[in-house]
């Protein structure tokens, strides 16, 4: 069915609640806001940093620009190693490449940091093409990112038809799936993230997975093109 094939990071292939939540929590305190709860910082993972303290803390965009530095002081040396990939990740990228699919990241974690994680876990070879925000904020939203690997990765112009058809955005945020939409890709969600309850399902996933197994049967059934 498809022929690219676009993934989000976090909490798509890798739990990363330790590393994220411990660092918005060593920002937070920053700002003598103490949050022993990281449940409570859950929603932090997967949208952009700037954005989730401006709507959770209510910090003006200048103060979270200063969270997301304070942030980065934990979440650089120490958060990003607090993390761990879900079991047969790394068995479906294989079979993946094998079946001669274009794989990219499109995170909105800034690149430098999606790199050493790919490196970290080892799967960076799997994937053509990387592609996330910038360390200074630009390219933060999910649509801008998918817009960056689509024109890396697309040899030529494809209509609307072949998009939907073709390429793939797999995530566990309504951000993924908004992201999709907004370029004409099919969105297929996986529930073991990080969305709430039914955020999925009201963002309008094309597909709602609840394991790697089910990811991996969508993403290898049929070739591109196919009605099946």
């Amino acid at each position: 069915m498809f022929e690219y094939v676009l993934f989000d990071l976090d909490g798509t292939l890798t739990d990363p609640k330790i590393g994220i939540t411990s660092s918005v929590q060593y920002a937070l305190r920053a700002f003598g806001i103490e949050e022993p709860d990281l449940d409570q910082l859950e929603p932090f993972i997967g949208p952009p940093l700037v954005d989730s303290f401006m709507e959770f803390y209510g910090f003006t965009r200048e103060q979270a620009f200063l969270a997301v530095e304070k942030y980065r002081e934990r979440f650089d040396h120490q958060g990003i190693y607090e993390n761990e990939m879900y079991p047969g990740i790394d068995v479906m990228l294989s079979k993946l490449k094998e079946s001669k699919k274009q794989l990219a990241i499109a995170s909105s974690k800034p690149t430098p940091l999606v790199i050493r994680v790919l490196e970290h876990f080892h799967i960076k070879e799997y994937f053509d093409y990387i592609v996330g925000s910038e360390l200074d904020g630009r390219r933060g939203k999910k649509e801008e990112v998918v817009e960056e690997a689509l024109r890396l990765m697309t040899p030529k112009m494809l209509d609307a038809q072949e998009k939907k058809a073709c390429v793939a955005m797999v995530g566990d945020r309504k951000f993924d799936v908004e992201g999709a939409k907004a370029h004409g890709l099919t969105s297929i969600g996986v529930s073991f993230g990080y969305a709430p309850e039914g955020e999925l399902e009201a963002a309008g996933a094309d597909y709602i997975v609840d394991t790697v197994s089910q990811l991996e049967a969508v993403l290898m059934r049929g070739v591109c093109g196919d009605d099946e």
